[in-house]
């Protein structure tokens, strides 16, 4: 699939950008099209497994999962590594939702989601902004930091994957994340973008339960 970029992320009322990745969870690929005229889906994009917030969140999706198909709604997780490591990963991390890996971010550009420049400002800025984005650090720590102080916590080990994923989607700009709610007829009807209402107040954070459920209750009315 090519690369197509856009400048703004996917609004709600657009067309959801067609996409077929490695599928993680089963031999084959995932894509938009084996969801369309059958279910809405919540599609949700990730950083690599170096962000412990997105390993994080794919472990909470199976249970998000079963209260989303109580409305008739299925879970696709893509994760921006490679289809092995994830593999790997997963045999240690078990998880039910299905998954699609991306290590080179095309979904994450066809959807528009922003990777804005490391400028001197934004690294000031991620100094001296406190986050816990998962309420489960020990105290809040500056945007800079967190992912390191996580890591720790969850005595992640990484690889040289992990590693050159964190170089591409870290290091030349903060590779941001997205989860788009779309409908069976390919429309995106719901959506929430990474730091897009809090600025860096919002790193790190992904949408509560209460609040998928209620895009999706909103969705099938």
């Amino acid at each position: 699939m090519a690369t197509v970029e856009r400048q703004t992320p996917v609004q709600t009322g657009e067309p959801a950008p067609d996409f077929i990745l490695p599928a993680v969870d089963r031999e084959g690929f995932v894509s938009l099209d084996d969801y369309r005229g059958r279910s809405p889906l919540l599609l949700t994009l990730n950083r690599g497994l170096w962000c412990p917030f997105c390993r994080r969140h794919i472990a909470r999706l199976g249970g998000v999962r079963e209260k989303l198909r109580a409305f008739g709604v299925e879970v696709l997780a893509v994760v921006a590594t490679n289809p092995e490591r994830a593999r790997l990963y997963l045999r240690f991390r078990p998880t039910s939702v299905p998954l699609g890996a991306d290590p080179e971010l095309i979904t994450h550009r066809t959807y528009g989601l922003p990777q804005p420049a490391l400028t001197p400002e934004l690294i000031q800025a991620a100094r001296s902004v406190r986050v816990n984005p998962a309420g489960d650090l020990p105290e809040s720590v500056p945007v800079l930091e967190v992912n390191d102080v996580a890591n720790r916590l969850d005595g992640f080990e990484f690889t040289d994957t992990d590693r050159s994923d964190m170089e591409r989607q870290f290091v030349a700009g903060p590779q941001l994340i997205g989860q788009f709610l779309v409908d069976r007829d390919g429309i995106v009807r719901w959506t929430n973008i990474e730091c897009a209402k809090e600025g860096l107040d919002g790193a790190g954070k992904y949408p509560t339960d209460e609040e998928l459920v209620a895009a999706a209750r909103a969705l099938v009315g």
